[in-house]
């Protein structure tokens, strides 16, 4: 092989590393946002569900804040994922799903208790998404997005946990 081919393999395996090292930090950010968007999309169905369902005033003021905080979140990420187009989840995950058919089954102090206990679990899951993604991702704005967002995520658990130790027993 000449020096000239080598010179031009050597080029051309350059670009197509570089290539395939941006579709995957595309395909990172994408799993962030289609991951991120879809458990907000969860959030605020549980949440909806929480208002019709529940019976304290106390789960009734949380899920609405879950509404207001969560469709913000997402706003903002849909923001982000345009002008990186980058793909938004238009629903919830399976397992959110899954999720939210047994609270559907609920009623009452029940539903409160498993509504708590939902919470508790959906945000433990969200803040170590967004930690994961804070501390290994590549894309510096939806870091930047994930790593402002964790205060919020931190105080929603927070107030889940005190809503679970207020209605009831783990399930």
């Amino acid at each position: 092989m000449t020096r000239a081919t080598k010179t031009i393999f050597s080029g051309a395996f350059a670009v197509l590393f570089g290539v395939a090292a941006n579709l995957a930090l595309a395909a990172e950010g994408e799993n962030f946002v289609d991951e991120a968007s879809a458990k907000g999309i969860a959030e605020i169905e549980t949440a909806k569900m929480a208002l019709d369902k529940g019976t304290s005033e106390d789960v009734k003021q949380f899920a609405q804040k879950m509404i207001d905080d969560h469709t913000k979140a997402n706003q903002e990420l849909a923001q982000l994922a345009q002008a990186k187009d980058l793909e938004m989840s238009d629903e919830a995950t399976l397992m959110d799903k899954a999720k939210a058919m047994i609270l559907k089954l609920r009623d009452g102090e029940n539903f409160d208790e498993a509504y708590a206990n939902n919470q508790v679990v959906a945000h433990e899951q969200t803040i170590e998404m967004y930690q994961d993604y804070v501390e290994g991702g590549e894309n510096a704005d939806l870091k930047q997005f994930a790593q402002k967002t964790l205060p919020k995520l931190e105080e929603h658990l927070k107030q889940a946990k005190d809503l679970q130790a207020k209605h009831g027993a783990n399930d």
